[in-house]
């Protein structure tokens, strides 16, 4: 009798898990259909978005690192893709590599100097659409100067996440670190920098 008066207790929770997992999504939102991008104002997802550097250390092995906490502003339309435009904010001091030290040193006057120019930026001024591709021509201002920068973008997908509309890219660019006045080490730790970027932006409700 005792054990009968407690099975239904027992089983409750299972069921209750049952009928929460089979309400849960089946496939991840983000779909790679570029009819599904709403046009509009999106603003970046930090806590998905990353930019990564690689560079060749003494001709050994890359060696990587990536920024975090980036902010910036995608302005969007699907219609005339040409029209969009983007800006990246990426503080410096978000760097991110495995040495404790690495990190100091990245900080310091010899390369980023963060507490000089805290942070980089990224404005586009030409977008030239390529299919689901595309060729982002603009300014990038690092450690206080600033050069043209292209970044070939792919588009990855969309859908609503948390109820917001959100979209995803990769990009790459390539960079010599000494043309924004950081070559230090320059040539037995490599001048060029290739960068990786992956960015999701969201659409305020």
């Amino acid at each position: 009798m005792r054990l009968a008066w407690l099975a239904p207790s027992l089983l409750a929770p299972a069921l209750i898990a049952a009928a929460v997992l089979a309400q849960a999504p089946t496939s991840p939102p983000g779909k790679s259909d570029p009819k599904a991008v709403v046009a509009g104002t999106y603003t970046i997802e930090s806590s998905h978005t990353q930019v990564r550097f690689e560079y060749l250390h003494l001709g050994f092995n890359p060696y990587f690192g990536d920024f975090s906490n980036i902010t910036g502003t995608l302005k969007l339309d699907p219609a005339n893709p040409a029209a969009s435009s983007v800006e990246v904010t990426i503080p410096i001091n978000s760097i991110h590599v495995p040495s404790a030290k690495l990190v100091e040193e990245f900080n310091s006057p010899q390369f980023f100097d963060s507490a000089k120019f805290p942070t980089a930026t990224f404005k586009s001024t030409k977008i030239t659409p390529m299919g689901t591709k595309a060729r982002i021509d603009g300014t990038f201002t690092l450690h206080g100067v600033t050069k043209p920068l292209t970044l070939e973008a792919s588009f990855v997908g969309t859908g609503a996440m948390r109820g917001k509309q959100t979209v995803g890219f990769t990009a790459t660019a390539n960079l010599k670190r000494s043309d924004y006045g950081i070559a230090a080490g320059v040539p037995m730790v490599a001048d060029d920098v290739k960068i990786d970027i992956t960015a999701a932006f969201e659409k305020p409700q």
